[in-house]
């Protein structure tokens, strides 16, 4: 993946670059599909951009949703709307991501969302990305990565996380209560900076018990539409 740095992008608005990102991966999408939709700032501009499309052009499609606000959205707005169990399969799924690396590896979770995320991820025939252009980085872990864990025994995981160098926090709500997820569990970050061996790390943290899931999201994206000062440009791991 080519990391795309320019300067004097905060020239455009920020959710400017999102919109156009979303409007663009929101054509991927082909009648009589079963979309994966994901969760986030971009991906509300993506659910806009889907149903508008299945009112203009009539199309006949199914969404799963990766989190209460994303369904709550998309029901609003029209489009059907299934359970993972409830469909056959996801032919694409469609979500932003908080960092993504020159090898199409990513962090996502900083919406709270990256456990169900990750699961619809691993039953789609494909996944893309939809970004700003601020989030393509050289090495991973600029961004805190997110941790979902059982509430109980929680202060003793952050103690061993913290042990281990991994400079954890609880997220925290504005009144200072723990930030939860949809499941009820809470979010531990870890805060560090680069992350040299994002596998190495993965299995690390897939043993340790009480995380349920890290949102290391490795191995599952080819494809990845950057919303940049110039227009949307599409990011395709088989062109090199």
């Amino acid at each position: 993946m080519k990391i795309i740095k320019r300067k004097g992008w905060l020239t455009m608005d920020q959710n400017k670059l999102k919109q156009e990102a979303a409007q663009r991966a929101a054509e991927f999408v082909e009648d009589g599909m079963t979309i994966g939709l994901g969760t986030g700032s971009t991906v509300f501009y993506l659910v806009e951009a889907i149903a508008k499309r299945i009112k203009e052009e009539h199309l006949s499609l199914n969404g799963v949703a990766t989190s209460i606000r994303t369904r709550k959205q998309a029901e609003s707005l029209g489009i059907p709307m299934k359970e993972l169990d409830g469909v056959d399969k996801i032919d694409l799924t469609i979500d932003g991501a908080d960092e993504v690396d020159k090898h199409f590896q990513g962090i996502k979770g900083g919406g709270r969302s990256h456990l169900i995320e990750k699961i619809v991820a691993i039953n789609s025939a494909r996944n893309i990305w939809i970004v700003d252009e601020t989030k393509l980085v050289d090495t991973l872990g600029k961004f805190p990565l997110p941790l979902e864990v059982i509430p109980f025994g929680s202060g003793k995981l952050l103690q061993r996380l913290a042990d281990e160098g991994l400079k954890p926090a609880y997220r925290l709500n504005e009144d200072g209560s723990k930030a939860l997820t949809d499941s009820k569990n809470y979010i531990i970050d870890l805060h560090l900076g680069r992350i040299e061996h994002p596998h190495l790390l993965a299995e690390w943290l897939n043993k340790q018990v009480g995380i349920v899931e890290h949102g290391l999201f490795l191995d599952l994206v080819k494809t990845v539409v950057v919303g940049t000062t110039h227009g949307p440009e599409i990011l395709d791991a088989h062109r090199g």
